[in-house]
């Protein structure tokens, strides 16, 4: 069957859409199937991460609220800086008439290959007003120098 069908506008000129049925197998095939059912009722999504560099250090700082700092996994293998959490939840509500039970389950995990020049055993963690920052010195042969006058003689 095709999915573009021709609609008429103005009179004699048509225009080229897509019909109904393309519209809900696409989202079937591409939306439902994994991604949406992977991350439903989660709480969590993928966090966003900024990435700032300055001449000592790099810093990464991912949005991450309602989270408690027990609740992250922060390792560091080789040049892999790995950053995990999974949260279980169950919530019982009681009442004259029914019992409610729901149970949550939220995870997400990001990885960083991290270059040879981070002093991986002064690696430190925060996490304040909903924000894991991550500070990442670099070695000392990888600090950026300041500018130097040399004079011709």
């Amino acid at each position: 069957m095709s999915t573009l069908m021709k609609s008429p506008i103005n009179g004699n000129e048509t225009s080229t859409q897509k019909s109904l049925s393309s519209w809900v197998d696409n989202f079937f095939e591409n939306g439902l199937g994994t991604g949406f059912l992977s991350n439903f009722n989660t709480g969590i999504t993928l966090p966003a991460v900024n990435i700032k560099e300055n001449a000592d250090e790099y810093i990464l700082e991912l949005a991450i609220p309602g989270m408690k700092k027990s609740d992250f996994n922060i390792d560091l293998d080789n040049k892999v800086l790995s950053i995990s959490s999974e949260v279980e939840t169950e919530n019982e509500e009681n009442n004259d008439n029914y019992t409610r039970r729901e149970f949550g389950y939220s995870s997400f995990k990001r990885t960083f290959t991290l270059p040879d020049t981070i002093e991986s055993d002064h690696v430190k963690a925060t996490y304040e007003d909903g924000i894991l920052c991550i500070t990442l010195p670099k070695r000392e042969e990888a600090k950026q120098k300041p500018p130097k006058r040399i004079e011709v003689s």
